[in-house]
């Protein structure tokens, strides 16, 4: 009986068989009948009862199964006593639908939205839970920020600043930054739609807020500058530390998306207000030391100046921990931007050197770790370069940047003299210096050295260290030949101050004499100038006037002469001046004291060469402002296009005029013009031609001369080929005043005979 039992017992539903399994053990086979009888009947109606719905749509478990039972006792009542009469809890059940609940209860669930924890909203309905969830994350609705409102701080501010006041200004300044970064202030208190609005409210807390901040948190106005109070020091820094840290990050901000020069140099005047506060607020000032840097090495003239200012008043009040990792990053600055050198580029070249020399004299323990560590660098280069003899060592050292690093580290040395400190450091800078000089000793490479020679004077003059130049400066007046004819001339003078190296069209041209003439000139006379005061003056030149006699034996061109001339007088002059103090002095040459004393006196009182190279120096400052400008010479403008036009009107003019004179065509004119040329001796180039001393040659000579001929630009070897030729014994006026008037056709005439 057990076993068929438990066979129908497997065959009941779910609910049949919770009603199933009340039934006791030990109840017998008669009772059990109805029961089995009814789970039959049941299993087949309980399909049918679930298919059911009620009124309101469909019913719960629970209400279907209370359907079932009340259908059993009007089908089956015999059972339906047997249930009343076992267990009446089977029947009188709740029959809430409480399921959903159960299950409900059994998980957890998470919320579809976090509630704050001020949330005062009473409606905790499902239906309007996904909207009290939008309406929490905006706790408080954006307030559009109006002229009339910035009016109203800016008075309120002036009258009686307040830490809430603070809060609310540094709360619109927030949503106003934002919008230069396209984040329209979507999660700010405060909405700036407007322009005028942002200008305003920018404007009055560049102007306003640094004062407001001081009364706030009591601080006194510095009276001396040399001090710094920091803000932090105050009792009420905590209370508004949170307020100010936010308003630091917005002008960093605002720093980093401005683009007109005129608003970042008056945000940048507010930032160097601002330096205590950032001191006291060490991650937002590395973000302002990070801007600072880009407006110091990229931005405009006056926001590079306030950039530095601001750098170098963070530095000098807290040197231990900024002024390393500023220098580091400033001297990385400098070499990325001296890539590139230019005319316009050479100003901003030299206020980062000043600038950065400036940085260096804070403190000269810093300064020479790291002067040790980059003229160390340099070094390397140079040592690689003189082992190796690639084309790519060469050009690690050959560049911009290296000589520009050489020159900062001499102006560094010089300004920061006398230092025991960075003494050592002369030695090693001026050898690096002079191997620069004799690793490429080719002409190609004369700009370079000049450089370097400019360099090692400078060096050399600030800290009283003998270093041998001159040598350097006269192997140019050797090397060169200064009297063969350039075989080209050039349009524009050489501008030596912005090249490192010439180009083969450049050794040819006649503007590279003429400019290596005038930059000999000036460095062998800046060099004599700082030791024109000195004792030993007259052994120190002596070489120096043997070199410049022996020139201007050898040069023949009078344009090269007469500056190497006057040079040698004023040596001449000054050498004379100190042999005769020095006849008058009373000490020895070992009396290193009296010697010092001796040289002092004589500079004070001047001596003829500094008496000189005082006014030449400001008729050169005047020339070198011009050429930065990009302003040309008046000599060497070309001659415009009008002229021309006129010279040809004038030609046409003269043949309707003397048409009748001459009845030969235009060969017989040509033929002799090429008969006076000759045939190998024609001038080579268009350039020779407009040499007036030549026109002037050929047309003094009589039919007896010959013509020597130039050298070509073309067959630049053919330097030995000469011929002669004889002139005409009458030329016509006509062609006399047509080669007078202009060499264009005679240029013509010269491509005429290429082609006999």
């Amino acid at each position: 009986m057990a076993a068929k039992q438990k066979r129908n017992l497997e065959d009941l539903s779910v609910d049949e068989f919770m009603l199933a399994g009340f039934a006791s053990d030990d109840e017998s086979d008669e009772e059990t009948k109805p029961l089995n009888r009814a789970n039959k009947r049941s299993k087949k109606k309980g399909q049918e009862s679930e298919a059911l719905t009620t009124d309101n749509g469909k019913k719960g478990k629970a209400s279907q199964h209370k359907d079932q039972l009340t259908r059993l006792k009007n089908k089956d009542p015999e059972f339906y006593k047997f249930l009343q009469a076992n267990d009446q809890t089977l029947l009188n059940f709740d029959d809430t639908d409480s399921s959903d609940d159960e299950d409900e209860k059994k998980y957890h669930k998470l919320p579809s939205a976090l509630e704050e924890a001020d949330s005062g909203d009473d409606d905790e309905d499902d239906e309007e839970g996904q909207k009290g969830s939008k309406k929490s994350k905006k706790a408080v609705e954006t307030i559009k920020v109006t002229d009339k409102m910035v009016a109203d701080w800016k008075a309120a501010m002036k009258k009686e600043p307040s830490p809430r006041l603070f809060r609310e200004v540094t709360q619109a300044f927030k949503a106003a930054v934002a919008t230069t970064k396209g984040e329209g202030g979507a999660l700010c208190r405060y909405k700036v739609s407007d322009s005028s609005v942002f200008n305003a409210l920018v404007l009055f807390c560049i102007r306003d807020i640094y004062a407001a901040l001081q009364r706030i948190l009591n601080l006194k106005p510095e009276k001396d500058q040399k001090k710094v109070v920091l803000p932090s020091s105050s009792t009420k820094w905590q209370k508004n530390q949170i307020d100010i840290k936010m308003y630091l990050s917005g002008v960093v901000q605002l720093l980093s998306c401005l683009t007109e020069a005129t608003v970042i140099s008056a945000v940048l005047r507010h930032a160097n207000q601002l330096v205590p506060y950032y001191l006291s607020l060490p991650k937002q000032c590395r973000h302002l030391v990070k801007q600072l840097l880009k407006q110091w090495s990229t931005g405009q003239e006056t926001s590079r100046v306030l950039a530095f200012l601001a750098l170098n008043k963070i530095c000098r009040h807290k040197q231990d921990k900024y002024l390393a990792p500023i220098l580091k990053q400033m001297y990385i600055s400098y070499v990325q931007n001296c890539k590139f050198t230019s005319p316009n580029a050479l100003p901003m070249i030299n206020f980062m050197q000043r600038t950065l020399t400036e940085m260096y004299s804070l403190d000269t323990q810093a300064t020479y770790q790291h002067a040790f560590i980059y003229i160390r660098q340099l070094a390397i280069h140079l040592r690689n370069a003189m082992t190796m003899k690639k084309k790519e060592t060469y050009q690690s050292v050959y560049n911009w940047q290296y000589i520009h690093c050489l020159y900062l580290w001499c102006r560094v040395l010089s300004t920061l003299h006398p230092s025991d400190v960075l003494q050592p450091l002369i030695y090693p800078l001026c050898q690096v210096i002079i191997g620069t000089v004799k690793l490429v000793p080719s002409s190609r490479y004369y700009p370079l050295r000049m450089h370097c020679c400019r360099a090692l004077t400078l060096l050399s003059s600030s800290t009283n260290t003998f270093v041998p130049v001159l040598p350097f400066l006269l192997e140019i007046l050797q090397q060169v030949e200064f009297n063969k004819k350039p075989a080209r001339i050039s349009k524009k003078p050489i501008n030596f101050a912005v090249i490192l190296k010439l180009s083969n069209v450049n050794l040819m041209e006649k503007a590279y004499k003429d400019g290596l003439i005038d930059q000999l000139y000036d460095l062998i006379l800046e060099y004599f100038h700082t030791q024109a005061s000195s004792i030993g003056f007259p052994e120190l030149a002596l070489p120096t006037i043997m070199q410049l006699k022996a020139f201007l034996k050898e040069c023949k061109v009078a344009n090269y002469c007469k500056p190497m001339r006057q040079l040698l007088e004023k040596v001449q002059e000054n050498s004379s001046h100190i042999t005769g103090l020095r006849q008058k002095a009373a000490f020895g040459v070992a009396d290193a004291t009296a010697v010092a004393a001796w040289e002092k006196q004589v500079q004070e009182e001047g001596t003829p060469l500094s008496r000189y190279f005082s006014q030449w120096k400001k008729l050169r400052e005047k020339e070198i402002q011009l050429e930065i400008s990009g302003k040309e010479r008046m000599e060497d403008l070309e001659l415009p296009e009008l002229k021309r036009r006129k010279i040809q009107e004038k030609k046409i003019e003269d043949k309707k005029e003397f048409k009748d004179l001459f009845d030969t065509d235009s060969e017989d004119e040509d033929d002799g013009k090429l008969k006076l040329r000759g045939k190998k001796g024609r001038r080579g180039s268009d350039e020779d031609d407009d040499d007036d001393d030549d026109l002037k040659e050929l047309f003094d000579m009589s039919a007896d001369e010959e013509v020597e001929g130039g050298d070509s630009d073309e067959d630049e070897d053919d330097d030995d080929d000469e011929t002669a030729s004889k002139a005409p014994q009458v030329l016509p006026s006509a062609a006399l005043m047509k080669l007078a008037e202009g060499d264009e056709d005679l240029v013509e005439d010269l491509e005429l005979s290429d082609d006999d």
